[in-house]
């Protein structure tokens, strides 16, 4: 019999952490799962149902932030009101999950901010409970509410899930910890290493160098420094191409958005690209090529991808890259060596710095050779780590492992 598991997930916008949620629903051994997601409103919910995976959406999923980038300070305390206003929501989520799908076996929490349904979903559902942490979070004992998060993991959480070693450092090693990574899966279709691409001297006076940054076009994501870098190559006269793949989030209007600006919490960042692209004329050297429901063929036409993010992190979209040799940059400190390794795999530089983006592109322009070594030991990390189908039957232990706990206790 197939264990049949409720996803929860909070990203109503299809991005990294939908993306590897699909994938690793996909990949589980036939007749292995029988999937339901619960989700924010968006789009994602669409692409699970294309997939045949029956959902429910609703306005707002309650989360309590304490990442390492994104916990509450200053003005930012305010948003502690909208997740008090998603509460509701988020209860009524699960009881009409619980009324549609009677049969669930396991509960999988797809990121440790959704405090509410893990504390909510073990109680509704009284099922065996496992908790993804997707993002790299503060030591918990140094405010309320990160003892407040560890208590709810020790006292509900059944597994944890871990990203990667970075993220799992942040853990404390007294909880049920498993390191999984993200499963990538490219289509066999495309050629992850195009003949056009194979460093030569000079290459990049006969075609500009293409960077790409893949991902929800947000500042915390590293776009504005991304823009600048551009500028900053031009005005060194280097022939390079930036690639901005992805959504720019939908504005705020009316009220909301003045009290939001107000606040100094809402920007149109939309506005603010182009006409920094404007301004300084780049609209030759910088593209903005949207949402891509599949972008194997932007990896397979970039020569660099960029992750300048504010979340010292190692996005979905460096490994992406890695599967088609493709080095990275990221802004991260003291990275594990299962996600990137410096001057190896990609080259690791500050955040909110766009001088150390251009001069790590300018790395690269200068030596295409590099591109082709760190490409290549990029591609051997991603597959000894980022297997997808590896990974999903990782998991899939998880969820066998909670049951079997489950039974020996009743």
């Amino acid at each position: 019999m197939p264990v049949s598991v409720l996803y929860i997930h909070p990203c109503g916008i299809f991005g990294g952490a939908s993306r590897s949620l699909l994938e690793l629903v996909k990949a589980m051994p036939a007749d292995s799962v029988n999937p339901r997601l619960l989700t924010q409103a968006g789009n994602t919910a669409g692409f699970f149902g294309e997939r045949g995976i029956p959902f429910i959406e609703v306005k707002g999923l309650s989360q309590l932030d304490n990442t390492q980038y994104g916990h509450y300070r200053g003005a930012r305390w305010l948003i502690v009101l909208r997740e008090l206003y998603y509460l509701p929501f988020t209860l009524y989520g699960l009881f009409k999950a619980r009324r549609a799908w009677p049969d669930i076996d396991i509960v999988h929490v797809n990121e440790v901010t959704l405090i509410a349904a893990i504390l909510s979903a073990k109680l509704i559902f009284k099922k065996p409970l496992v908790v993804h942490v997707r993002s790299v979070q503060r030591v918990f004992a140094e405010s309320r509410r990160g003892r407040f998060v560890l208590w709810a993991l020790e006292r509900f959480a059944d597994a944890v899930i871990a990203i990667d070693q970075t993220v799992a450092s942040r853990i404390p090693s007294f909880l049920p910890v498993h390191i999984v990574h993200n499963g990538l899966n490219i289509p066999s279709n495309y050629d992850q290493r195009p003949l056009e691409k194979v460093a030569e001297v000079g290459m990049f006076e006969k075609r500009p160098m293409r960077v790409a940054l893949v991902g929800n076009l947000l500042r915390l994501k590293g776009v504005v420094e991304f823009v600048q870098a551009a500028k900053i190559c031009a005005d060194k006269g280097m022939n390079v191409e930036f690639m901005l793949v992805g959504d720019i989030p939908r504005r705020s209007r009316g009220l909301a958005r003045y009290a939001l600006k107000r606040l100094g919490l809402y920007e149109d960042l939309g506005e603010y690209l182009n006409e920094y692209v404007r301004k300084n004329a780049l609209e030759q050297r910088v593209r903005f090529l949207g949402f891509m429901k599949d972008v194997g063929q932007v990896y397979a036409d970039t020569d660099v991808l960029c992750f300048p993010s504010h979340l010292n992190a190692v996005g979905r979209p460096t490994i992406e890259a890695a599967l088609f040799r493709v080095p990275s940059i990221v802004a991260v400190r003291d990275p594990e060596d299962d996600t990137i390794v410096h001057g190896e795999t990609g080259l690791c530089i500050d955040e909110k710095s766009p001088t150390a983006l251009a001069d790590a592109i300018e790395y690269f322009y200068r030596k295409p050779d590099e591109i082709e070594r760190m490409g290549e030991r990029a591609h051997r990390l991603a597959e000894k780590f980022f297997d997808i189908e590896r990974n999903a039957q990782n998991v899939l232990d998880i969820y066998l492992a909670c049951l079997q706990r489950k039974a020996m206790e009743t």
